[in-house]
């Protein structure tokens, strides 16, 4: 295990419906950098994953929106999944947490569908930013712009299409976290 990010924490905020690659793949890149990644959730238990639209492997939920507080995290994650975007962007204390964490200036890693929850919680105006394909009108009709890219990087944001670009992601998103950490007061 590399200690890059030892002593970091990283918050990967899903609910049911996640794309199980897009949760299961930054965590464990996360975690053999040496941070902390923890599922945060609408609610305690276990929550069920999707490989595309089937049902795949299900993963505990760490903390609840209710318990975590966003300024104890380094970063945060925002897997996609069709189901999980459309449900998770519906939270308000999901779209608390995302501004928060962007008002800090701190990395948003954001892939596939997972974009829907910065677009709801008003985050994507003046960002340039990838996603699903589907997702495109949705970002420019935010004021972002979209690109058909493996690995887009804006700023604080890190977003990508897809799972089959998560080793660009992964690599970009904890060379983007290893900096920022290393700048904290």
């Amino acid at each position: 295990m590399s200690s890059k990010l030892a002593g970091c924490k990283v918050a990967v905020l899903a609910v049911d419906g996640f794309e199980q690659a897009e949760l299961f793949e930054p965590r464990r890149a996360l975690q053999e950098a040496g941070a902390e990644a923890h599922v945060v959730s609408s609610r305690p238990g276990r929550i069920q994953g999707f490989r595309h639209t089937e049902k795949g492997h299900t993963v505990e939920v760490d903390v609840t929106f209710d318990k975590a507080r966003p300024e104890e995290y380094d970063a945060v994650v925002l897997p996609g999944g069709v189901v999980n975007g459309d449900a998770i962007r519906l939270l308000p204390e999901a779209q608390a947490f995302v501004r928060a964490v962007d008002k800090a200036g701190k990395p948003i890693g954001v892939i596939c569908h997972g974009g829907w929850l910065p677009i709801s919680a008003g985050l994507v105006k003046g960002h340039k930013m990838t996603s699903w394909p589907s997702l495109q009108d949705d970002i420019r009709n935010a004021g972002g712009t979209w690109v058909d890219a493996q690995v887009v990087e804006d700023g604080n944001f890190i977003t990508s299409r897809k799972p089959n670009d998560l080793p660009a992601f992964n690599k970009k998103l904890i060379e983007q976290i290893a900096k920022h950490s290393h700048h904290r007061p």
